[in-house]
């Protein structure tokens, strides 16, 4: 069984928007004034919640204490969770190609550094749940990506094997673990690093999901 393995923030999705809300949400009720902006700390967001709250603490004119950030961290996602998809939306054409992937035999999965119930949670709101075998966030294995074995478990669930499978990501951590694995990777041009992926040499740069299907069956053609 052929395996198309998805990382989802950046890469499936644009959730910056709601990231961003959370976050100054968070900031907000810790009486921090630092506040990120849509439209311009997008990369930041699609990073994950920390580098968010270091950046508002930063904008704060405050230090930045790493415990003070992991002491914020749980009500950030609190606050995300209740608006998880409030401004998230899939990238134009990506429901289009996972239809058009599962209907040509390609088991599907997600591999995520998102935690595992907004992972699920989100994927739920965007009505996509049913497209994937597996789903693997953060929380769910004792590692995480770039560790290979995030990946390699995320593929095994699916029903697919390291050596019939592509990972399809967005950013240099997406890379190294599915260089770790040996698995071919493909990144996004439209997520938050651009186009600039090209630099990271992954074996094919996605442009728009129409071309998803056949940069698929190019690196691995049907038997």
């Amino acid at each position: 069984m052929r395996a198309a393995i998805f990382d989802l923030d950046g890469t499936l999705a644009d959730t910056s928007g709601d990231l961003i809300a959370a976050a100054n949400a968070t900031l907000r009720e810790a009486g921090i004034a630092g506040r990120l902006e849509t439209g311009q700390d997008e990369a930041v967001a699609l990073r994950g919640g920390r580098p968010m709250l270091r950046l508002g603490l930063e904008r704060a004119g405050r230090m930045v204490d790493e415990d003070f950030v992991e002491s914020l961290y749980p009500r950030l996602l609190e606050h995300y969770a209740c608006a998880v998809a409030h401004h998230s939306r899939l990238y134009e054409g990506a429901e289009t190609a996972l239809h058009t992937l599962a209907a040509a035999g390609w088991r599907l999965g997600v591999c995520t550094n998102k935690p595992q119930h907004l992972a699920d949670l989100l994927l739920a709101e965007l009505g996509v749940t049913s497209l994937f075998h597996s789903v693997i966030g953060a929380d769910a294995l004792p590692v995480r990506k770039p560790d290979p074995r995030h990946l390699t478990e995320t593929i095994r669930r699916a029903g697919g094997r390291a050596s019939c499978a592509v990972m399809i990501g967005d950013t240099p951590t997406d890379r190294e673990a599915a260089r770790a694995a040996g698995v071919p990777c493909i990144l996004v041009a439209f997520g938050p690093e651009g186009p600039g992926v090209a630099a990271l040499e992954p074996e094919g740069v996605l442009a728009h999901y129409r071309d998803l299907a056949d940069m698929l069956e190019a690196l691995l053609p049907a038997a």
